[in-house]
């Protein structure tokens, strides 16, 4: 069994998987509504206008860091029989999203951007909720360069 790492930081496969991982989160985005959808639209917006590249920098960057945080449930996974990470994950969701905040935390602490800081605080107490509806399309993508 390959790790995740092996996988997903492959550099031949490593670009595909930042732009899916832009789309899927385009696509969790589009997906909010409500009063916490409008506030998290509006802070994707912020960041957007920043730099048109930022999401898929920002990816590329963290994305070792989230491929460690999502390793041991993907050994998990590949000990069971189950056949749909995406699945796997969301039965898991608080754990899951508790892991992958712990990088986006991590990171927006380090930050000396004061609207990157605004925009992550924001958002930030809807976060767990946002990423666990976001597991079963995250384990898709994981399983389609893993599997």
């Amino acid at each position: 069994m390959r790790t995740l790492q092996e996988s997903l930081l492959a550099p031949e496969v490593r670009p595909s998987v930042v732009a899916d991982c832009q789309t899927l989160i385009e696509e969790e985005v589009a997906d909010k509504s409500g009063i916490s959808g409008t506030a998290t639209k509006m802070a994707y917006k912020t960041v957007k206008t920043l730099a048109s590249s930022i999401i898929p920098d920002a990816v590329n960057d963290l994305l070792p860091d989230f491929v460690a945080q999502l390793e041991p449930f993907w050994v998990d996974f590949n000990g069971t029989d189950e056949t749909d990470f995406g699945k796997f994950l969301d039965a898991r969701g608080e754990q899951v999203s508790t892991a992958l905040l712990s990088v986006t935390d991590a990171r927006a602490e380090k930050s000396d951007r004061a609207v990157i800081k605004k925009a992550y605080n924001t958002i930030r107490s809807s976060g767990v909720k946002s990423i666990e509806a976001a597991l079963p399309r995250l384990g898709a993508l994981i399983q389609k360069y893993a599997a």
